[in-house]
């Protein structure tokens, strides 16, 4: 990550801001991130900060963890301004954030509405592993407030789960979905990964369909990365399944999107489509449009005020520096004013809105009538100054940011 500090600086045992970092909280929405770091099993292409119970080791517990939350909670209220802006979206992410009963996670839910506020109508997301719930926890997580729910489909062929490790039955998440409707949740997405070592074009073509026949009104798709030190990895080093094709992932990008625009979604960021206007995450946006948010939890990173500050990994020295009555955050930057519109741009021409032309240096304005000769971004859009990708563009979309920064 840019920053003052390449290692990142010191945090104060109170978790203390920079002087000027708060001066116009509430200008911008305010969300909560809370991570939740356990699983039952790794999955073998997973390098999220997630422990299963054999990796937790001493100090950690799993039942204790909605209390630990509470006191970094606490921490955050002393040094977030009195007069804050409520909170407008909360996301519970992992790991497997439902491996916590719903009661427990209403706990935090509530600790946040009482430590901030939540604002009239805020989202709060819960992303779920599907063999982790059924229809009763499904309908006490509504009942606790959860009005969104992610579910980790990845794929509805059998062998495709095989090769990825994930437990779930493929018809599970399209249970889930159906139980999530019958307990009163509007806003439902599935999560699907391409990509995967063995995958057919119709096999994407088969779990795509199956996402769609679910009904839920959101769906992201991601494709496979490699990621040094997991189980898939090694596998591919060993020569037991091949790596992914970058060809094959094109492919499976633009089948998505045909058969997802067919079915009424639309694209709003790379890898994710709605099916309405009401339907995108907004938690994702804040990120994207330049929010602030506290992340609460191991590893969970946080940005207010052009300060980023992230969390110790294990769950272990979390709880210990919060028993400790010590801030959890291990390092943090500043970003400078150049740093901010760089991020800001790189996040933003990821959206189907595009950024403003005006947001670019001259070297880079220059650059973008190359990008409409190579038909990369939109004319009209172009003419009217905004730079949003064409589908060529976003299936090129990294190389067009690195010429844009």
């Amino acid at each position: 990550m840019p920053g003052t500090l390449l290692e990142g600086e010191s945090v104060p045992d109170d978790g203390s801001l920079p002087s000027g970092a708060t001066q116009r909280f509430g200008d911008a929405p305010f969300g909560v991130y809370v991570h939740v770091p356990f699983c039952r099993s790794r999955c073998g292409y997973c390098d999220f900060n997630t422990y299963t119970a054999s990796e937790l080791g001493g100090g950690a517990s799993q039942a204790a963890y909605p209390d630990l939350v509470a006191q970094e909670i606490d921490l955050a209220a002393k040094v977030l301004p009195v007069t804050s802006a409520p909170v407008s979206t909360v996301f519970f992410g992992g790991g497997t954030p439902t491996l916590l009963a719903p009661e427990r996670i209403g706990g935090i839910i509530r600790k946040i509405g009482e430590s901030f506020g939540l604002a009239q109508g805020a989202e709060v997301t819960v992303e779920a592993n599907p063999e982790t719930v059924g229809p009763a926890e499904l309908e006490q997580l509504r009942a606790w407030g959860v009005n969104r729910l992610s579910f980790g489909m990845q794929s509805a062929v059998p062998h495709v789960l095989r090769v990825l490790d994930r437990e779930h039955q493929p018809n599970r998440p399209l249970d889930c979905v159906r139980w999530a409707r019958e307990a009163g949740f509007e806003h439902v997405s599935l999560d699907l990964i391409y990509g995967t070592p063995g995958e057919s074009d119709d096999d994407w073509r088969r779990s795509l369909t199956a996402a769609i026949e679910a009904g839920p009104d959101h769906v992201s798709a991601y494709a496979l990365i490699v990621e040094d030190g997991t189980r898939l990895a090694a596998k591919v080093r060993r020569g037991e399944i091949a790596a992914p094709d970058d060809d094959a992932m094109a492919d499976r990008y633009l089948i998505a999107d045909d058969l997802l625009s067919a079915a009424g979604f639309r694209w709003y960021e790379l890898s994710n489509w709605a099916k309405s206007d009401e339907s995108p995450s907004r938690h994702n946006l804040l990120y994207w449009t330049g929010g602030e948010w506290w992340g609460f939890g191991p590893g969970a990173h946080s940005h207010v005020g052009g300060v980023r500050w992230w969390n110790v990994k294990h769950p272990a020295a979390y709880a210990s520096r919060l028993a400790a009555g010590k801030s959890p955050a291990a390092a943090r930057e500043r970003l400078t004013a150049a740093e901010r519109r760089m991020e800001e741009i790189m996040l933003r021409v990821r959206l189907a809105e595009g950024l403003p032309l005006s947001l670019l240096t001259d070297t880079a304005a220059a650059d973008t009538e190359r990008m409409l000769a190579d038909a990369l971004i939109d004319p009209s859009a172009h003419a009217a100054g905004r730079l949003v990708l064409t589908r060529k563009g976003r299936l090129l979309a990294d190389a067009v940011i690195r010429d844009l920064t």
